[in-house]
């Protein structure tokens, strides 16, 4: 039976996965393993096309749980962790499938991390985001907030434990949207829908691209996008796309 930290919905091509573990749904290891489970799984199910992050209750995700932290005097446990620990991001960042996170509350610590390993960024109006590693004796965070913040203000969100709310990451350009809470899933699954509509091997390429050309030069990267255009142009989907264009209908994807 799968875990019910992370519940896991699907319907018309699209997931939702909730955290759950009230009140704060902090991160613990069953937790790290579920989200693992679930976004492989996305992967290979033909059923799911894009899967949207969000969880239950006021708060999204108050961070990793202090109450299970390894034990530094048992060989081998840190390091363990430390490797659930990435993978846990790792596992939404290389999901085939687009992930959209719809913070509805606080995302701190590793509920930030899990905020920042997603594709497309929306928070309810009373979100807050911040990285209080150093406030429990802890370090880390600057690997996912340097993706989203220049180096003045991920130094002092590092160094301070300053937390910003989600108007100010609207502001600077960070997540997609600021909403109203009760318009923060519907918005979420409004993306998502858009998403799904569109042919199921140019999303997966578009989200592989999207991760690599991070690490290359332009010109590579420009070069690795279009061998993928390349390999699309072959498609079936892409002969629908241009049939649908010229007849001015909705395509039918079929995935091939």
């Amino acid at each position: 039976m799968a875990s019910e930290t992370v519940t896991l919905e699907v319907a018309d091509h699209v997931a939702v996965a909730t955290l759950n573990r009230p009140p704060v749904n902090a991160v613990n290891w069953e937790m790290r393993e579920r989200l693992i489970q679930i976004f492989d799984e996305a992967t290979d199910r033909e059923d799911i096309r894009v899967v949207v992050l969000t969880a239950r209750g006021k708060v999204f995700c108050a961070g990793a749980d202090l109450k299970q932290r390894p034990d530094p005097g048992k060989p081998g446990q840190y390091w363990w962790h430390n490797r659930l620990t990435r993978e846990t991001g790792n596992a939404i960042k290389e999901c085939a499938k687009p992930v959209i996170a719809a913070v509805n509350g606080a995302a701190l610590g590793a509920g930030f991390g899990l905020m920042a390993a997603c594709d497309i960024m929306l928070a309810a109006e009373e979100a807050v985001f911040g990285m209080p590693e150093i406030d429990v004796g802890l370090a880390g965070g600057a690997a996912m907030l340097r993706e989203l913040f220049g180096k003045s203000k991920t130094r002092r969100m590092m160094f301070t434990g300053q937390r910003l709310p989600a108007a100010e990451l609207y502001r600077l350009g960070v997540i997609e949207a600021c909403l109203p809470a009760e318009h923060l899933l519907p918005e979420a699954m409004r993306i998502a829908a858009e998403i799904a509509g569109k042919s199921p091997l140019g999303i997966a390429r578009a989200k592989t691209s999207c991760n690599m050309v991070e690490l290359m030069p332009q010109k590579d990267a420009y070069r690795f996008e279009q061998n993928f255009t390349y390999e699309l142009s072959k498609t079936e989907d892409a002969a629908e796309a241009r049939r649908a264009t010229l007849e001015k209908r909705k395509p039918v994807f079929k995935g091939r």
